[in-house]
């Protein structure tokens, strides 16, 4: 593109988004949908506007032509639009006429508004809220003014909610936003439920809502879900939309409902439509129809994260032995059967250099860190060996050991460093931390706990690290739960109701949960630990959750879309494998058998990992 054809794409890029936030801003405030057929009607408006734009290159600008509305601008402050600004950056350096003009005309910019971008380049903030986001995000989209577009996309994202995401997705389709536009789309569909009770959803288009039902991304409970929202919509416009009702339900796999459900589809008021009576009678008979044909239809819901399962022992199929994994695993997808009855549909994603159990995971910048563990089952076998894996190479890379070897210990990652926390030496538990260092591929030592421990957990909350449990050099399970700082030490908060090791904490909805494990009776008896709590780090309390339904013993856990998933382990009573996998919703207060392990299920690590697209299809 030469130099003249770049000036004239650039006024005309202006003008278009000058059209498109009029416009949009009227749809808002209606309530109503943006539709695809305004976006050809911006670009016809846009070639009726032959006057451009003149700039103001010193002093003053002038907002509109018909708004005796002035602010002045320093030279300074030109300079600053010239950096923050593509528009005004290329205005001020390609050569343009406005250049050199006293005046510039910017119509449908506020001068408020353009001071607010100004004072962005100074402050790095800007004052957003609901009443005022859209029009300072079409501005700042505009003008192409990058610091303050960043801003206000991280605003609209972060504060999305079943009210307001439809909106959002307008908005983002209008000004042609892909990232706002997928983070709107991925708040619906994992969100469908709530967002299919809110007035706004009845508005939706057709193809929109088609699109939504059809995806692998729509994350339901059941079916009835599905059907309720369907029938919502159309009964907001029947006339109209009754014809679309087919198509509709089509997209419903009724054979999964359980009775319950289906009798709630057939009492339903839309039934009474006599024009309906044919569909019907073809859902009820694919209700009815046999087993067969039953048993392999389900609901594919493809998580946006992969939940990953690393390393991990389990019993060999003879039962004669015990066999340790360098797998790792992800979960393609949650498949809903009939009723409740769910499935984990498990792909092998790589393979570890060196099989490990008891090691420990983090997640750092989209990278997989394994570190330490054991590679078998004697005391020599301890490791402090560091591997970090990229997902989007399929590539190991041996980076610095651990100056400690270490198994059942803890890692956390707090400001952009690992942490390993205590655990198994050679021969006992340790007292040491040492924290890594990513830029310079080094181990160094912090401050120690006040105590060896072994067999505990550590996370991150509210920019802290938490420490629970454990076992001490005389294997006793401890209830401690204490702030462990890298410059200060251990803080000491209240005690678990119970003392255990080994167990499964997850941070959910800013409190920490805590499962399964083992606790010590009287002096030396260990026993499974059903009982579930729940620390509130506001009150500095524990709190009892539903039980699990199983011992769980060295499993894998992670916090997946809002549920805490608890994955394998196995029974200290019997040293038997779990093989199953739970999840906890917090909503419902219940847990949820959710499939089965795809192979080693004790000492095992999980995690969330954002694999390449060609992986998830």
């Amino acid at each position: 593109m030469d130099r003249k054809h770049g000036i004239h794409f650039l006024k005309w890029k202006y003008y278009y988004f000058s059209l498109k936030k009029i416009f949009l801003k009227k749809k808002i405030k209606q309530n109503l949908q943006y539709d695809t057929e305004y976006t050809c009607m911006f670009w016809k408006m846009s070639l009726i506007y032959t006057q451009f734009i003149t700039v103001n290159g010193q002093c003053s600008r002038k907002i509109c032509r018909d708004m005796m509305d002035f602010t002045t601008l320093t030279l300074t402050e030109i300079a600053v639009l010239a950096v923050s600004s593509d528009y005004f950056r290329s205005m001020f350096t390609l050569g343009m006429k406005e250049a050199n003009q006293r005046r510039v005309s910017l119509p449908y910019v506020l001068s408020s508004e353009l001071q607010i971008l100004i004072s962005c380049s100074y402050s790095g903030s800007l004052p957003l809220c609901w009443g005022s986001v859209y029009e300072l995000t079409g501005t700042a989209l505009q003008l192409q003014y990058q610091p303050a577009l960043a801003l206000c996309l991280d605003f609209l994202l972060q504060e999305l909610n079943p009210h307001n995401c439809l909106d959002v997705r307008s908005f983002a389709e209008a000004f042609e936003v892909p990232q706002l536009l997928q983070g709107a789309d991925d708040f619906v569909l994992r969100q469908f439920q709530k967002v299919a009770c809110t007035p706004k959803f009845k508005d939706l288009p057709a193809r929109q809502l088609m699109n939504y039902l059809r995806s692998h991304a729509l994350c339901v409970s059941s079916e009835i879900v599905v059907f309720q929202a369907v029938v919502t919509w159309i009964q907001a416009r029947p006339t109209a939309r009754l014809r679309l009702a087919k198509a509709l339900m089509k997209t419903i796999h009724f054979p999964l409902m359980t009775f319950k459900e289906f009798k709630e589809v057939q009492n339903h008021n839309i039934w009474s439509k006599h024009s309906l009576m044919p569909l019907f009678q073809s859902i009820f008979e694919d209700f009815c129809s046999d087993e067969t044909r039953t048993q392999n239809q389900c609901r594919i819901y493809l998580p946006k994260e992969s939940l990953v399962l690393i390393g991990g022992d389990h019993i060999t199929d003879d039962l004669s032995g015990r066999s340790i994994s360098k797998d790792l695993w992800f979960g393609h997808s949650l498949r809903s059967h009939t009723g409740f009855k769910k499935a984990m549909e498990w792909r092998r994603l790589d393979e570890m250099p060196d099989a490990s159990f008891s090691h420990e995971v983090a997640i750092l910048n989209r990278k997989l860190y394994v570190l330490g563990g054991k590679r078998y089952y004697g005391n020599g076998d301890i490791l402090n060996s560091v591997y970090r894996f990229d997902p989007h190479l399929s590539s190991w890379e041996r980076l610095a050991d651990m100056l400690e070897r270490r198994s059942f210990f803890s890692v956390v990652v707090l400001n952009d460093k690992i942490y390993a926390i205590g655990g198994s030496g050679d021969p006992d538990y340790n007292d040491t931390v040492e924290r890594y260092c990513p830029s310079t591929n080094s181990w160094s030592f912090t401050l120690p706990l006040d105590l060896p421990l072994g067999g505990h957990v550590a996370k991150v909350l509210q920019g802290h690290v938490f420490v629970s449990g454990g076992q001490n050099t005389d294997y006793l399970s401890l209830s401690s739960l204490f702030l462990y700082h890298p410059e200060t030490g251990s803080t000491y908060l209240a005690n678990m109701a119970r003392p255990r090791a080994h167990h499964c904490m997850e941070v959910l909805g800013e409190r920490l949960y805590v499962a399964g494990g083992v606790t010590t009776v009287g002096e030396s008896a260990v026993v499974d630990l059903l009982e579930c709590e729940v620390y509130n780090p506001m009150t500095d309390t524990w709190t009892w959750f539903m039980p699990l339904p199983v011992p769980r013993v060295g499993a894998g856990s992670v916090v997946m879309e809002e549920k805490f998933y608890v994955l394998g382990g196995y029974s200290q009573e019997d040293y038997s494998d779990t093989k199953t996998i739970h999840r906890y919703d917090c909503v419902t207060q219940r847990w949820e058998n959710v499939g089965r392990m795809p192979g080693p299920n004790n000492d095992i690590r999980a995690c969330l990992l954002k694999l390449p697209k060609h992986l998830r299809s």
